[in-house]
């Protein structure tokens, strides 16, 4: 069985749960052992809990790209019925970095849209680390065109390091592509509900993170700009990221501060990593409550109100 990836700020509980692990045979040829052994288990669910809140906002960088964090196809099977994938941006190719296609969720049919990592060097290859190319951007646009063709609400899923910054990017008009996701998404006459489940990189994530609600997971971050470019811009070394993520402020209760997103969806014990069916579930509840407020509103509202809520951001007054 693979052994779980340990961030960091982790080891103390992992460490104190693998000596758990070991005293559990002698407890059961032991019962006076039963209740140290409970007050041991308990002091390891305390410790777990202090650490998640005491994270840093580097610590809260290194949970949200955690390896074992659930990806969208992961939420499209547990938080979603009846996924069905669709391909390609009908002008140059499939791109595997963004994934999308029509589900249901809470009855409710819509298009799911969303970033997409993978797990292992093969599963990242085709992936491209989760860096969408123009390819990826335009076929996210050629669903959420389907999707207000027949008056189905859109929902992204956010968690890409940025676009892919490569030469045949470049070539394919990655900036462009981009560019055209931001004018499309703004004027969309459905409802769209964005939440960022991971990294949000730059305008990576804001191709697709335009929407009539914005919600980040707990432990996810959203930035400009990732801590250790910013820590080679602004220090000229990169060992500075830890630094340079307090500058940003880059977390979900950093932006619920500022207004850049509307809420918050509290992850598991442990960080969504810990349990996927438990965060899946959160997920679902959450973007099925924000979609019974937004059915009331009429398509030309839908865009009125997408356009006001971005409008004020940055605002001081």
């Amino acid at each position: 069985m693979k052994q779980p990836h340990v961030l960091p700020f982790e080891r103390p509980a992992a460490d104190l749960q693998q000596r758990i692990k070991t005293l559990e045979p002698m407890v059961a040829s032991h019962p006076e052992l039963a209740e140290p052994f409970e007050r041991l288990q308990e002091a390891h669910q305390e410790l777990e809990d202090r650490l998640i809140e005491d994270l840093t906002r580097w610590d809260k960088v290194l949970v949200s790209r955690h390896p074992q964090r659930p990806y969208t196809l992961d939420y499209a099977a547990l938080a979603f019925e009846d996924f069905t994938e669709l391909h390609g941006d009908r002008h140059f190719a499939d791109d595997g970095a963004i994934v999308g296609g029509l589900a249901r969720l809470s009855g409710r049919n819509v298009m799911l849209i969303g970033t997409q990592k993978g797990r292992g060097t093969q599963q990242n290859m085709r992936r491209n680390f989760g860096m969408p190319r123009p390819e990826g951007y335009r076929k996210a646009l050629r669903l959420m065109r389907l999707a207000e063709r027949f008056k189905l609400p859109v929902i992204t899923l956010i968690d890409t390091p940025g676009a892919y910054p490569g030469m045949g990017a470049e070539e394919r008009g990655q900036a462009e592509a981009i560019a055209f996701n931001l004018e499309a998404m703004m004027s969309l006459k459905v409802p769209v509900v964005c939440v960022v489940i991971g990294e949000g990189g730059s305008g990576g994530a804001l191709a697709i993170g335009i929407g009539n609600r914005v919600h980040m997971l707990e432990h996810a971050v959203y930035s400009v700009i990732s801590p250790e470019a910013a820590s080679a811009i602004l220090y000229r070394e990169q060992g500075r990221a830890q630094q340079a993520a307090e500058a940003l402020r880059p977390t979900a209760q950093d932006l619920k501060v500022l207004g850049v997103v509307d809420g918050i969806i509290d992850e598991p014990r442990g960080g969504a990593h810990k349990d996927h069916y438990a965060m899946a579930q959160a997920l679902g509840d959450a973007i099925a409550g924000s979609l019974d407020e937004l059915s009331k509103l009429s398509g030309d509202e839908l865009v009125a109100q997408r356009v006001a809520r971005f409008r004020k951001l940055g605002r001081t007054a």
